[in-house]
């Protein structure tokens, strides 16, 4: 027992002198615990919510007031032309467009039929399913609030007609895809890359490399190189077969997508050169690189749990994670068949991100170097 003791204390000693594996096992997973509990949250709130109101009168008033006072409406304003419906959509503003017809008034006030129309926008096919049962409460219980009066029998009333754009099944698949393409590029991305070179560290062979005739910077294209090509190859494979095997669309232009993949990746990968120049092990480089890019990108990137239902400042936290952008942009090349100006915000987010993450990582490497 006292020899068990005995290694016990100089393996404490060896933990407490590795003062970043002690950070990661101590602080880190208790501050993603934090965020996280926050993050995962399946309710759906504040939905951006245009209006498309053809009547004007005060019923239709009511029926957009009874939208926005439920608590999951956002309204975003009133529109008109058709073309503004679709680049709303198309550029991620809206979610859901409420479309109340002309004569609303006058066709309950003389007890006939009346059909509103709910637009969703069904590239979250969970998010989407979860709308339009809201929808249908609230126009129901609207419904039901205006067709009866003390001294008349219900009337027909109001029905809606929910209509889903570019996922008329609200297939899960339609979803999955794109986040699963950011899963796994940050799979062969970040923790490939930081691996590579914290393993010529444990080598010992990282100074022999100092000592050789060649500068840092060919030497961290050519170790990063092969894992960009590997994770890119692994993107257009995954998309490959998903059209194959479950019939993803491909609406929108091929080069947009692969330049849209390729500067998601060449972020990803400064992110994993930043977290090789912090650890100095194998397992501390993939413990930082599980729980800085894996976590993440399922978590907070709107890959599951939509981003408008967590808290404002777990949604400050989620505009450092690339995938945000970069789900954004691959659903609506995939399923919307947009055009870059639809998300160039998100395109710009990417090259900011990659730009920052590689320069850290060339600062580091520097004085790692010198």
């Amino acid at each position: 027992m006292r020899q068990a003791v005995a290694v016990a204390a100089k393996e404490l000693r060896q933990i407490l002198r590795d003062q970043r594996s002690l950070m990661i096992l101590l602080f880190i997973p208790a501050f993603f615990l934090l965020i996280f509990g926050y993050a995962l949250n399946f309710d759906i709130r504040h939905v951006s919510l245009a209006v498309q109101d053809k009547d004007r009168s005060t019923q239709s008033r009511e029926l957009v007031s009874a939208f926005v006072n439920s608590g999951y409406f956002s309204l975003v304003g009133y529109i008109d032309a058709p073309a503004e419906l679709d680049r709303l959509v198309d550029e991620g503003h809206v979610r859901a467009i409420l479309s109340i017809p002309s004569g609303l008034e006058r066709d309950l006030r003389q007890r006939q039929p009346v059909t509103v129309q709910v637009i969703i926008d069904g590239d979250n096919a969970n998010t989407a399913s979860t709308v339009m049962g809201y929808a249908r409460r609230l126009v129901a219980e609207y419904s039901a609030a205006v067709s009866v009066t003390p001294k008349s029998s219900p009337g027909p009333g109001i029905t809606i007609e929910p209509r889903i754009w570019y996922n008329p099944q609200l297939r899960s698949t339609l979803f999955l895809v794109p986040g699963l393409i950011a899963y796994i590029a940050m799979i062969t991305a970040v923790v490939s890359t930081a691996l590579s070179v914290v393993r010529e560290k444990e080598r010992g062979t990282m100074e022999q490399v100092r000592m050789a005739p060649i500068s840092p910077l060919p030497f961290i294209l050519g170790k990063t190189l092969p894992y960009l090509v590997i994770s890119f190859v692994s993107a257009v494979v995954v998309i490959l077969s998903a059209m194959a095997l479950f019939d993803l669309p491909m609406r929108g232009s091929w080069p947009l997508l692969f330049g849209s993949i390729a500067l998601f990746l060449v972020g990803a990968q400064a992110q994993g050169l930043l977290i090789s120049t912090i650890a100095q092990t194998q397992q501390v480089a993939f413990q930082v690189a599980l729980l800085s890019s894996l976590l993440p990108t399922m978590i907070l990137s709107g890959f599951i749990f939509p981003i408008s239902s967590m808290p404002v400042v777990v949604q400050a936290i989620t505009h450092i994670v690339p995938a945000r952008y970069f789900l954004v942009a691959l659903r609506a090349i995939v399923l919307k068949g947009a055009g870059a100006m639809a998300f160039w915000q998100d395109l710009a987010a990417l090259a900011i991100f990659a730009t920052v993450a590689t320069f850290l990582a060339s600062m580091r490497l520097r004085r790692e170097w010198s």
